[in-house]
């Protein structure tokens, strides 16, 4: 167990339960504190209430995809400082421009790795890594 991660508040956005699922694990057993979301509506009515530290949100999703979530969580001035890690299945340079623009901090291909999805979390999470 990471020792550094511990209580770090964690909220995955993805319409697949194999990833909320392979995720948590992941980050549980890093001592994470996770909260997980199935589309950008379901996490903007989470956010507010678990104040996460890192956000890590599909691209791919229905109803209010990764691109629209980010940029409402960024426009959001409570939100703004907080590091949204886009997850996409294609490693595309347009995915990772547009992801720039609406202000994601970072980007990870799926299928991501344990050490991806921690390194992530250590890169941008500073003070509680």
């Amino acid at each position: 167990m990471d020792e550094s991660m511990n209580n770090l508040k964690v909220m995955v956005i993805d319409d697949s339960k194999t990833i909320r699922r392979t995720a948590e694990t992941l980050l549980k057993k890093a001592g994470c504190d996770v909260v997980t979301a199935t589309d950008g509506f379901d996490a903007l009515a989470k956010i507010a209430d678990n104040q996460p530290n890192i956000i890590f949100v599909d691209i791919m999703m229905p109803r209010l995809d990764g691109y629209q979530t980010c940029a409402l969580i960024k426009n959001n001035q409570s939100y703004k400082q907080t590091p949204v890690i886009m997850l996409s299945s294609k490693d595309g340079l347009f995915d990772r421009a547009k992801g720039r623009v609406v202000g994601s901090d970072h980007y990870l291909t799926k299928p991501f790795s344990r050490d991806e999805l921690l390194g992530a979390i250590r890169n941008y999470c500073p003070a509680v890594a």
